[in-house]
């Protein structure tokens, strides 16, 4: 077993025009999944661009808005994820902070929920 810590802030990032965005890599690099803990700041966001692969963005902590092509921001809180495919522009903010798990690589398609 190895204990780490996913949180640690290690990256500044403002690419396309992102403000308030610090990520750590967690695991991958090698072409195949990779995933990365990403903190935005309370009126920080995530600038438009396409996703080099097909990507999950999970909201582990705290609550803020996303949007696919069309810029239509949908309200998104801790629990709550998107999908977005390769290539599919996309931006995400928030006015209070959250804190999400991206997972990028390979086509990722979501499980159907369990019959209880």
């Amino acid at each position: 077993m190895q204990i780490f810590r996913f949180d640690r802030g290690e990256k500044v990032i403002s690419r396309y025009g992102s403000a308030g965005l610090v990520a750590t890599r967690i695991a991958g690099g090698h072409g195949e999944v990779e995933l990365t803990c990403l903190t935005v700041a309370a009126g920080g966001t995530i600038a438009a661009h396409t996703a080099p692969a097909a990507q999950l963005f999970m909201i582990v902590a705290g609550e803020g808005w996303v949007a696919g092509p069309d810029g239509a921001r949908i309200p998104i809180a801790a629990g709550y994820g998107a999908r977005w495919d390769a290539g599919e522009a996309h931006t995400s903010g928030t006015q209070t902070g959250f804190t999400a798990i991206a997972v990028e690589g390979a086509p990722l398609t979501l499980a159907e929920p369990e019959a209880g």
